[in-house]
């Protein structure tokens, strides 16, 4: 069983940055994918970066946003840089137990655990 918990969310202009971490419970977390996603209102869940031993992000994130994790400290991270407005969403992390997923999707069904959520909000 592994516990998630995000933080850092938060309300900022266009064009700023925020940094979400997730921190996670138990002592196999380093055994994890780990992923984030996003749900905006009215919409399905859809993903923004999955680390494993590679990195791999949605099209309309790449560039800016930057998926790590510190497995000494068992947290993920989520740098978000130059933030638009129409990435206003509940940001939720992901541990996947199957660390290198042959075809990975990044579809929800390939995770196994889900934090609550942190709400990040950009303002035009």
């Amino acid at each position: 069983q592994v516990q998630l918990v995000e933080s850092g969310g938060g309300l900022v202009q266009a064009g700023g940055s925020l940094r979400l971490s997730c921190a996670a419970s138990g002592r196999t977390f380093s055994n994890y994918a780990m992923g984030w996603f996003r749900q905006a209102p009215g919409k399905e869940r859809e993903f923004v970066a999955r680390i494993s031993r590679s990195t791999y992000y949605a099209d309309s994130v790449k560039g800016r946003f930057t998926i790590s994790r510190d497995n000494a400290k068992n947290t993920v991270y989520l740098q978000m840089n130059s933030l638009k407005p129409e990435d206003t969403a509940v940001y939720y992390c992901a541990a996947d137990r199957i660390f290198l997923r042959i075809g990975v999707l990044h579809t929800t069904q390939e995770y196994d655990y889900w934090g609550q959520g942190t709400q990040v909000t950009v303002s035009s």
